[in-house]
């Protein structure tokens, strides 16, 4: 009895050895199928040789193929086809190789609204000016160490010493040097973004993150130039933050919309209002629409913005008209909104269902947003005028083709922006100005809206230059529905004086 036991536990020893390496060879066979997925993913962004040690033998013929498999990829896989110079796989093989970089910077670079160049001349066109763009980069006095065209029109540049703000500037000023194309001249605009590798160097990821948001920044500058700095990632974040608690915000109602009225100069009465939006944000406060609106338009979440503003704006006004108050209400429409082809049948669809006339809507877009798309907008803004809505141009002046297009613009009324009144009681070229503009828009048949009123003394100036209506704190400021109802009769009878 007691040698049966003996063997008993002697066999039950053995099972227990057969089990553990065969769970140790498990294991190892699962470590080796993550690594060489690790490796693949890594191959796959950055096209490095696969190198795994050590292989189990079950494995070493799917190693062997797959290693001869990413050896055999084509060498040219690293360089843009289109200008020779490397592309962003062959910018992070490079980098990679360098890393860390800890001194020098990078420095991106795009052309303004490239895509107009394709659009207007051809892709054959704008690929010729692509080459030719990147044959300067190659040629510049000041060399970087290295060039790559990371997608369409944007170029990265790498520089092993520091750059600064006059070497950026004289980059910008040779790159804007007009381009001979097949014999036409072709002048462009550049944005450049900056990031300092000496004070913000990371991983690569966050450097070309960082890096967009110098480029980001560089867009909306004055002089088409910025540098990534400290605080930009907090901007970033709240950003982010923002786009993702938009919808969210809406269905919860934080978003409402504040209505300022307007006055006609001429009847003294008050007969139109423009829409604003407000957000109330749960974390953030108050955000202000010219910081929202542009995200949602970058994140395509705009048609969810517009459509709620244009529910908004048309409830409120079936509901103002049951009550006996009868006026125009003005929204802003933005550049993607112009792009619905849907867009007039879809307002007029919303107009019948609350049984209001066309004319109870004034469309409101920027004059920059036309010029994004002209002859797209053009298109829009007709089938809107053939449903019967009012069309205005918001911010008229402020863009750099006014006389050029405005004579073919099926609109009723531009808006001059506020900023031409700085000085206008002090400056008499100021005053020339904004009398120019208001003459030049009522002899092609616009009526003219003046922006920002603070004061009486500027509304009598406006007045005398043949302004229709003035929209500003001095009349009133923007106020919500039931603040407007409340204030109505005071609002008549302020329209209805001289002061």
């Amino acid at each position: 009895m007691t040698g049966q036991l003996w063997w008993l536990g002697a066999l039950a020893g053995i099972l227990t050895i057969l089990l553990g390496l065969w769970l140790w060879q498990l294991l190892r066979r699962r470590r080796f199928l993550a690594e060489l997925q690790r490796q693949l993913t890594q191959q796959q962004h950055l096209h490095l040789p696969l190198k795994i040690s050590p292989v189990p033998a079950a494995f070493q013929p799917l190693y062997q193929s797959l290693s001869e498999l990413l050896l055999s990829l084509p060498e040219d896989i690293t360089r843009d086809r289109l200008t020779g110079l490397a592309n962003r796989v062959g910018f992070k093989r490079y980098t990679c190789a360098s890393m860390p970089l800890t001194q020098g910077a990078l420095v991106l670079i795009d052309v303004h609204r490239f895509r107009y160049v394709n659009d207007l001349l051809g892709f054959a066109f704008g690929d010729e000016l692509l080459r030719l763009f990147s044959q300067r980069l190659q040629h510049l006095k000041q060399a970087p160490s290295f060039i790559s065209r990371m997608n369409g029109d944007e170029f990265l540049l790498y520089y092993d010493t520091r750059v600064d703000e006059a070497q950026l500037h004289r980059l910008k000023g040779r790159m804007q040097v007009p381009f001979d194309v097949k014999g036409t001249p072709i002048a462009i605009k550049v944005h450049i973004g900056l990031l300092d590798l000496g004070q913000h160097h990371a991983d690569l990821s966050q450097m070309l993150r960082r890096l967009d948001l110098a480029l980001k920044k560089a867009r909306n500058a004055r002089d088409g130039v910025a540098s990534y700095g400290s605080g930009d990632d907090l901007v970033h974040q709240r950003e982010l933050q923002l786009i993702s608690s938009l919808p969210k915000d809406l269905q919860l109602d934080r978003l409402h919309m504040v209505y300022q009225p307007k006055l006609a100069l001429s009847s003294g009465r008050c007969t139109q209002m423009e829409a604003l939006i407000r957000w109330e944000h749960g974390s953030l406060g108050t955000v202000s629409p010219a910081e929202f609106i542009p995200l949602a338009e970058y994140a395509g979440m705009i048609d969810l913005v517009s459509r709620w503003a244009l529910e908004q704006v048309l409830a409120q006004q079936a509901a103002w008209r049951q009550a006996g108050l009868t006026f125009q209400v003005a929204l802003n429409l933005s550049t993607s909104d112009l792009d619905n082809d849907g867009l007039a049948e879809e307002i007029a669809a919303r107009l019948e269902h609350y049984r209001l006339p066309a004319d109870a809507l004034v469309i409101e877009i920027t004059e920059s947003t036309l010029m994004t798309d002209l002859q797209r907008a053009l298109t829009t803004l007709n089938q809107l005028r053939a449903i019967g809505v009012r069309l205005a141009i918001d911010d008229f002046g402020t863009g750099h083709s006014s006389l050029a297009y405005l004579k073919h613009l099926p609109v009723d009324e531009v808006k001059i922006d506020k900023a031409f009144l700085e000085d206008l009681l002090e400056d008499e070229q100021a005053a020339h100005i904004m009398g120019a503009s208001i003459s030049l828009a009522k002899k092609l048949g616009f009526e003219v809206t003046v922006e920002g009123v603070e004061t009486k003394a500027v509304r009598d100036a406006l007045q005398v230059m043949g302004a229709d209506v003035i929209q500003g704190d001095f009349f009133a400021p923007p106020m919500t529905a039931s603040e407007l109802e409340g204030n109505w009769p005071q609002l008549q009878a302020r329209a209805a004086t001289k002061d």
